[in-house]
Protein backbone atom coordinates (compact mmCIF):
# COMPACT_ATOMS: atom_id res chain seq x y z
CA UNK A 1 0.00 0.00 0.00
CA UNK A 2 1.43 3.39 -1.02
CA UNK A 3 1.59 6.38 1.34
CA UNK A 4 -1.19 8.04 -0.66
CA UNK A 5 -3.40 4.96 -0.38
CA UNK A 6 -2.69 4.66 3.35
CA UNK A 7 -3.56 8.33 3.95
CA UNK A 8 -6.83 7.87 2.04
CA UNK A 9 -7.92 4.98 4.27
CA UNK A 10 -10.80 5.60 6.68
CA UNK A 11 -12.47 3.24 9.14
CA UNK A 12 -15.57 1.89 7.41
CA UNK A 13 -18.83 1.76 9.31
CA UNK A 14 -22.43 1.10 8.31
CA UNK A 15 -24.69 4.14 8.75
CA UNK A 16 -28.22 3.02 9.60
CA UNK A 17 -29.99 5.55 7.41
CA UNK A 18 -33.69 5.72 6.58
CA UNK A 19 -35.61 7.73 4.02
CA UNK A 20 -39.23 8.84 3.74
CA UNK A 21 -40.59 8.54 0.20
CA UNK A 22 -44.12 9.96 0.57
CA UNK A 23 -43.24 13.29 -1.07
CA UNK A 24 -41.08 11.85 -3.88
CA UNK A 25 -42.85 12.00 -7.28
CA UNK A 26 -42.66 9.27 -9.91
CA UNK A 27 -40.50 11.50 -12.13
CA UNK A 28 -38.19 12.80 -9.43
CA UNK A 29 -36.12 14.64 -12.05
CA UNK A 30 -38.90 17.03 -13.15
CA UNK A 31 -39.93 16.61 -16.77
CA UNK A 32 -37.30 13.95 -17.44
CA UNK A 33 -38.66 10.39 -17.18
CA UNK A 34 -35.62 8.94 -18.98
CA UNK A 35 -33.04 10.27 -16.50
CA UNK A 36 -35.34 9.33 -13.61
CA UNK A 37 -35.80 5.76 -14.79
CA UNK A 38 -32.20 5.21 -15.89
CA UNK A 39 -31.07 6.05 -12.35
CA UNK A 40 -34.04 4.15 -10.87
CA UNK A 41 -32.52 0.94 -12.27
CA UNK A 42 -30.16 1.14 -9.28
CA UNK A 43 -33.10 0.32 -7.00
CA UNK A 44 -33.66 -2.87 -9.00
CA UNK A 45 -30.05 -4.02 -9.39
CA UNK A 46 -28.50 -3.11 -6.07
CA UNK A 47 -30.57 -5.00 -3.49
CA UNK A 48 -29.87 -8.40 -5.08
CA UNK A 49 -26.34 -7.45 -6.17
CA UNK A 50 -25.23 -6.19 -2.79
CA UNK A 51 -26.80 -9.14 -0.95
CA UNK A 52 -24.68 -11.29 -3.28
CA UNK A 53 -21.55 -9.25 -2.46
CA UNK A 54 -22.14 -9.89 1.25
CA UNK A 55 -22.74 -13.61 0.68
CA UNK A 56 -19.50 -14.02 -1.32
CA UNK A 57 -17.40 -11.95 1.08
CA UNK A 58 -18.50 -13.97 4.08
CA UNK A 59 -17.10 -17.01 2.26
CA UNK A 60 -13.78 -15.34 1.47
CA UNK A 61 -13.07 -14.07 5.02
CA UNK A 62 -11.09 -17.24 5.95
CA UNK A 63 -8.67 -16.54 3.08
CA UNK A 64 -7.70 -13.08 4.40
CA UNK A 65 -4.29 -13.02 6.10
CA UNK A 66 -4.08 -9.27 6.72
CA UNK A 67 -5.83 -7.87 9.82
CA UNK A 68 -6.33 -4.39 8.39
CA UNK A 69 -7.83 -5.74 5.17
CA UNK A 70 -10.10 -8.06 7.17
CA UNK A 71 -11.32 -5.05 9.15
CA UNK A 72 -12.00 -3.18 5.89
CA UNK A 73 -13.89 -6.14 4.40
CA UNK A 74 -16.08 -6.45 7.50
CA UNK A 75 -16.83 -2.70 7.28
CA UNK A 76 -17.57 -3.11 3.57
CA UNK A 77 -20.01 -5.95 4.30
CA UNK A 78 -21.88 -3.74 6.78
CA UNK A 79 -22.13 -0.84 4.35
CA UNK A 80 -23.24 -3.02 1.43
CA UNK A 81 -25.97 -4.67 3.51
CA UNK A 82 -27.30 -1.21 4.39
CA UNK A 83 -27.21 -0.09 0.74
CA UNK A 84 -29.24 -3.14 -0.25
CA UNK A 85 -31.88 -2.37 2.38
CA UNK A 86 -32.11 1.34 1.55
CA UNK A 87 -32.68 0.76 -2.18
CA UNK A 88 -35.10 -2.11 -1.48
CA UNK A 89 -37.28 0.31 0.48
CA UNK A 90 -37.85 2.45 -2.63
CA UNK A 91 -39.66 -0.40 -4.43
CA UNK A 92 -42.96 -0.28 -2.48
CA UNK A 93 -43.14 3.45 -3.25
CA UNK A 94 -42.75 2.74 -6.97
CA UNK A 95 -45.55 0.17 -6.76
CA UNK A 96 -47.81 2.74 -5.08
CA UNK A 97 -47.11 5.07 -8.03
CA UNK A 98 -48.22 2.36 -10.48
CA UNK A 99 -44.86 0.94 -11.50
CA UNK A 100 -44.43 -2.65 -10.29
CA UNK A 101 -40.80 -3.73 -10.75
CA UNK A 102 -41.36 -7.40 -9.80
CA UNK A 103 -41.00 -8.90 -13.32
CA UNK A 104 -37.59 -7.26 -13.67
CA UNK A 105 -36.33 -7.86 -10.13
CA UNK A 106 -37.15 -11.56 -10.55
CA UNK A 107 -34.66 -11.67 -13.47
CA UNK A 108 -32.02 -9.84 -11.42
CA UNK A 109 -32.51 -12.23 -8.50
CA UNK A 110 -32.01 -15.17 -10.88
CA UNK A 111 -28.81 -13.61 -12.25
CA UNK A 112 -27.16 -13.18 -8.84
CA UNK A 113 -28.64 -16.12 -6.93
CA UNK A 114 -28.52 -18.78 -9.67
CA UNK A 115 -26.06 -17.76 -12.39
CA UNK A 116 -23.51 -16.26 -9.99
CA UNK A 117 -24.61 -18.18 -6.90
CA UNK A 118 -22.99 -21.07 -5.08
CA UNK A 119 -22.46 -24.18 -7.16
CA UNK A 120 -22.37 -27.81 -6.08
CA UNK A 121 -18.63 -28.19 -6.35
CA UNK A 122 -16.36 -30.54 -4.40
CA UNK A 123 -14.15 -28.87 -1.76
CA UNK A 124 -10.75 -27.98 -3.16
CA UNK A 125 -9.52 -26.33 -6.34
CA UNK A 126 -12.86 -26.10 -8.19
CA UNK A 127 -14.68 -24.48 -5.30
CA UNK A 128 -11.80 -22.04 -4.67
CA UNK A 129 -11.66 -21.19 -8.41
CA UNK A 130 -15.35 -20.24 -8.44
CA UNK A 131 -14.97 -18.18 -5.27
CA UNK A 132 -12.00 -16.27 -6.75
CA UNK A 133 -13.92 -15.66 -9.98
CA UNK A 134 -16.70 -14.02 -7.98
CA UNK A 135 -14.27 -11.98 -5.86
CA UNK A 136 -12.76 -10.68 -9.12
CA UNK A 137 -16.22 -9.90 -10.58
CA UNK A 138 -17.05 -7.86 -7.48
CA UNK A 139 -13.79 -5.90 -7.85
CA UNK A 140 -14.78 -5.03 -11.44
CA UNK A 141 -18.32 -4.03 -10.42
CA UNK A 142 -16.95 -1.89 -7.61
CA UNK A 143 -14.88 0.02 -10.16
CA UNK A 144 -18.17 1.14 -11.70
CA UNK A 145 -19.96 1.81 -8.41
CA UNK A 146 -17.04 4.09 -7.46
CA UNK A 147 -17.24 5.75 -10.90
CA UNK A 148 -20.98 6.35 -10.43
CA UNK A 149 -20.53 7.45 -6.82
CA UNK A 150 -17.96 10.03 -7.85
CA UNK A 151 -20.23 11.19 -10.68
CA UNK A 152 -23.36 11.68 -8.53
CA UNK A 153 -21.41 13.58 -5.86
CA UNK A 154 -20.49 16.08 -8.58
CA UNK A 155 -23.72 16.03 -10.64
CA UNK A 156 -24.78 19.62 -9.94
CA UNK A 157 -27.09 19.58 -12.96
CA UNK A 158 -29.50 17.32 -11.04
CA UNK A 159 -29.81 20.03 -8.38
CA UNK A 160 -30.24 22.74 -11.01
CA UNK A 161 -33.09 20.79 -12.61
CA UNK A 162 -34.90 20.47 -9.28
CA UNK A 163 -34.36 16.76 -8.59
CA UNK A 164 -36.11 15.45 -5.48
CA UNK A 165 -33.84 16.16 -2.48
CA UNK A 166 -34.62 12.87 -0.69
CA UNK A 167 -33.68 10.80 -3.74
CA UNK A 168 -30.53 12.88 -4.24
CA UNK A 169 -29.56 12.27 -0.61
CA UNK A 170 -30.04 8.51 -1.02
CA UNK A 171 -27.93 8.50 -4.18
CA UNK A 172 -25.20 10.73 -2.75
CA UNK A 173 -25.06 8.96 0.63
CA UNK A 174 -24.66 5.68 -1.25
CA UNK A 175 -22.26 7.20 -3.76
CA UNK A 176 -20.12 8.71 -0.99
CA UNK A 177 -19.84 5.33 0.75
CA UNK A 178 -18.89 3.71 -2.57
CA UNK A 179 -16.07 6.26 -2.93
CA UNK A 180 -15.17 5.81 0.74
CA UNK A 181 -14.72 2.03 0.38
CA UNK A 182 -13.71 2.00 -3.30
CA UNK A 183 -10.37 0.25 -2.73
CA UNK A 184 -11.58 -2.65 -0.59
CA UNK A 185 -12.82 -5.01 -3.31
CA UNK A 186 -9.73 -4.53 -5.48
CA UNK A 187 -7.34 -4.83 -2.53
CA UNK A 188 -9.11 -8.04 -1.48
CA UNK A 189 -8.85 -9.49 -4.98
CA UNK A 190 -5.13 -8.64 -5.17
CA UNK A 191 -4.62 -10.18 -1.70
CA UNK A 192 -6.32 -13.54 -2.37
CA UNK A 193 -5.52 -13.93 -6.08
CA UNK A 194 -4.42 -10.92 -8.16
CA UNK A 195 -4.21 -12.69 -11.54
CA UNK A 196 -4.20 -10.09 -14.33
CA UNK A 197 -5.80 -12.56 -16.75
CA UNK A 198 -8.60 -13.15 -14.26
CA UNK A 199 -9.01 -9.39 -13.78
CA UNK A 200 -9.47 -8.86 -17.53
CA UNK A 201 -11.76 -11.87 -17.99
CA UNK A 202 -14.03 -11.00 -15.09
CA UNK A 203 -14.09 -7.31 -16.08
CA UNK A 204 -15.57 -8.41 -19.44
CA UNK A 205 -18.19 -10.50 -17.63
CA UNK A 206 -19.08 -7.70 -15.22
CA UNK A 207 -19.19 -4.97 -17.88
CA UNK A 208 -21.39 -7.03 -20.23
CA UNK A 209 -23.75 -7.90 -17.37
CA UNK A 210 -24.02 -4.28 -16.19
CA UNK A 211 -24.75 -2.96 -19.69
CA UNK A 212 -27.27 -5.74 -20.42
CA UNK A 213 -29.13 -5.44 -17.13
CA UNK A 214 -29.11 -1.63 -17.08
CA UNK A 215 -30.52 -1.17 -20.58
CA UNK A 216 -33.17 -3.81 -19.88
CA UNK A 217 -34.09 -2.04 -16.65
CA UNK A 218 -34.36 1.39 -18.29
CA UNK A 219 -36.52 -0.05 -21.07
CA UNK A 220 -38.68 -1.89 -18.55
CA UNK A 221 -39.34 1.30 -16.58
CA UNK A 222 -40.01 3.45 -19.65
CA UNK A 223 -42.36 0.88 -21.20
CA UNK A 224 -44.29 0.31 -17.94
CA UNK A 225 -44.47 3.91 -16.71
CA UNK A 226 -48.24 4.49 -16.40
CA UNK A 227 -47.89 8.20 -17.30
CA UNK A 228 -46.13 7.61 -20.64
CA UNK A 229 -48.05 6.80 -23.84
CA UNK A 230 -45.13 5.35 -25.80
CA UNK A 231 -42.19 5.19 -23.40
CA UNK A 232 -38.92 4.14 -24.99
CA UNK A 233 -35.25 4.14 -23.95
CA UNK A 234 -32.48 4.57 -26.49
CA UNK A 235 -28.72 5.08 -26.62
CA UNK A 236 -29.37 8.54 -28.08
CA UNK A 237 -31.32 9.45 -24.92
CA UNK A 238 -28.33 8.33 -22.82
CA UNK A 239 -25.92 10.37 -24.96
CA UNK A 240 -28.08 13.51 -24.79
CA UNK A 241 -28.53 13.30 -21.00
CA UNK A 242 -24.78 12.82 -20.65
CA UNK A 243 -24.21 16.04 -22.57
CA UNK A 244 -26.74 17.81 -20.34
CA UNK A 245 -25.07 16.53 -17.18
CA UNK A 246 -28.04 14.60 -15.75
CA UNK A 247 -26.32 11.26 -16.49
CA UNK A 248 -22.63 10.31 -16.89
CA UNK A 249 -21.25 11.06 -20.35
CA UNK A 250 -20.64 8.15 -22.70
CA UNK A 251 -17.08 9.43 -23.17
CA UNK A 252 -16.36 9.24 -19.42
CA UNK A 253 -17.85 5.75 -19.26
CA UNK A 254 -15.67 4.56 -22.15
CA UNK A 255 -12.53 6.15 -20.66
CA UNK A 256 -13.13 4.27 -17.40
CA UNK A 257 -12.45 0.95 -19.18
CA UNK A 258 -8.70 1.28 -19.90
CA UNK A 259 -8.17 2.68 -16.40
CA UNK A 260 -9.38 -0.56 -14.82
CA UNK A 261 -7.45 -2.70 -17.31
CA UNK A 262 -4.19 -0.83 -16.76
CA UNK A 263 -1.48 -2.83 -14.96
CA UNK A 264 -0.94 0.19 -12.69
CA UNK A 265 -4.63 0.58 -11.76
CA UNK A 266 -5.67 1.21 -8.18
CA UNK A 267 -9.15 2.46 -7.13
CA UNK A 268 -7.64 5.25 -5.02
CA UNK A 269 -7.24 7.02 -8.40
CA UNK A 270 -11.06 7.24 -8.68
CA UNK A 271 -12.82 10.01 -6.79
CA UNK A 272 -11.87 11.74 -3.53
CA UNK A 273 -12.15 10.28 -0.04
CA UNK A 274 -12.13 13.83 1.35
CA UNK A 275 -15.16 14.78 -0.76
CA UNK A 276 -16.98 11.56 0.18
CA UNK A 277 -16.38 12.03 3.91
CA UNK A 278 -17.46 15.68 3.65
CA UNK A 279 -20.76 14.68 2.04
CA UNK A 280 -21.37 11.99 4.67
CA UNK A 281 -20.87 14.67 7.35
CA UNK A 282 -23.59 16.82 5.75
CA UNK A 283 -26.07 14.20 4.43
CA UNK A 284 -29.46 14.65 6.15
CA UNK A 285 -29.96 10.87 6.34
CA UNK A 286 -26.45 10.20 7.68
CA UNK A 287 -26.78 13.01 10.26
CA UNK A 288 -30.13 11.58 11.44
CA UNK A 289 -28.62 8.07 11.63
CA UNK A 290 -25.73 9.36 13.76
CA UNK A 291 -28.12 11.21 16.07
CA UNK A 292 -30.27 8.09 16.49
CA UNK A 293 -27.16 6.03 17.22
CA UNK A 294 -26.02 8.47 19.89
CA UNK A 295 -29.53 8.60 21.37
CA UNK A 296 -29.65 4.82 21.64
CA UNK A 297 -26.20 4.62 23.28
Amino acid sequence: MSNTQASERVALKARKVSFSWEETPLHWVPGDPFTTHTINVLHLLLPAGERWFVHVYKQVLPYIRDDRLREDVIGFIGQEAMHSQAHDEVLPHLRELGLDPTPYTAQVDWFFEKLLGDRTLPPGRARRWWLMERVAIIAAIEHYTAFLGNWVLNAGELDRRGADPTMLDLLRWHGAEEVEHRSVAFDLFMHVDGSYRRRVRTWATAFAAIVFLWQRGARFFMENDPTLIDGKASFKDLYVRGRRGTLPTTGDMIKSIPRYLSHSYHPSQEGSTEQAVAYLASSPAAIAALAAEKGAA
